[in-house]
């Protein structure tokens, strides 16, 4: 049985640890509604910018002529995975669900004999992924001296995967990151930047190619360069999103994982001073027996 001051060591710990927790829980907070704002203001730019490429995309007129970056090269042989991850822990299972993604994902283009390659975006997916698949990393992006995600760190990343691209390294490009849902959701997913990934165009549904209120578009120049300068630009754009997403994530899953922290503490420190009252009361009447013992004895 433990002594009543290891109990109160331990008591006292426990609440230090709670005091802790708590203030991680309220700066998580305090981050997640910028966070937040900042995802939900990059989904509707993202999404458009996927349907107006959707609707170019079915008004090329030489789909064989069309960039590599809409249509692919032809080839399904070498995956590049980009991993996108927070720089620090202590968000529950956020970094672990992405990185288990990505691994479920390389397993099983290496079980088909496919090639993979990783790009880690991250130090929490580097080092989940590293045991594994070390020999496949072929780069790791650092981003923990950046307080806020600009456009221009999402541009870097997708100017160094459109440089691989464009030497041949791969074929195609997935990225992996977490969507932000709610502060108790996120959810993992994988998106495909190369070749595209484009919503059903206007065209697919029957109709003519056009916007949403039906209005066709007349493009100058042609839907051909016009694609040549916003393909790379959406690689970077979807990047940016994912970034965005992952940030409200993991305040939202610090959030989360904190509150449960200081609520199991305040449970442990229940319990602990319970044992410590029960232990200090037999203790007294031990005293007390002994005291009444010696005095009957004389």
């Amino acid at each position: 049985m433990p002594s009543l001051k290891d109990l109160k060591n331990r008591i006292n710990s426990v609440k230090a640890t709670q005091k802790i927790t708590k203030a991680m829980q309220m700066v998580a907070a305090a981050k997640l509604r910028r966070a937040q704002e900042a995802a939900e203001a990059a989904r509707p730019y993202a999404e458009r910018m996927d349907r107006i490429i959707a609707n170019l995309a079915a008004r090329v007129n030489d789909p064989a002529s069309a960039s590599p970056i809409l249509v692919g090269t032809g080839r399904d042989e070498t995956h590049l995975l980009i991993v996108a991850t927070a720089e620090r822990g202590l968000c529950g299972g956020f970094n672990s669900n992405i990185a288990r993604l990505a691994r479920d994902h390389a397993r099983g283009l290496l079980a088909e004999g496919k090639t993979v390659k990783l790009l880690c975006v991250g130090r929490k997916g580097f080092d989940a992924l590293k045991r594994e698949f070390g020999d496949m990393i072929v780069d790791r992006i650092d981003l923990k001296e950046v307080k806020a995600v600009e456009f221009e760190h999402a541009r870097a990343i997708g100017e160094k995967a459109l440089a691989m691209f464009d030497r041949g390294e791969f074929d195609v490009c997935t990225l992996f990151f977490s969507e932000f849902r709610s502060v108790i959701r996120q959810v993992p997913t994988a998106l495909r930047l190369i070749p595209a990934t484009l919503p059903e165009s206007a065209e697919d549904k029957g109709g003519e190619p056009a916007g949403e209120s039906g209005a066709a578009y007349e493009y100058e120049p042609d839907e051909d360069e016009i694609l040549r300068d916003l393909l790379p630009r959406n690689v970077s754009t979807q990047i940016f999103r994912a970034l965005l997403e992952n940030a409200a994530s993991e305040q939202g899953a610090r959030m989360a994982a904190m509150d449960n922290a200081t609520r199991n503490a305040g449970e442990m420190i229940e319990r602990l001073t319970l044992e410590y009252n029960r232990t200090r009361q037999a203790q007294i009447t031990n005293e007390l027996i002994e005291i009444i013992s010696g005095a009957e004895a004389l």
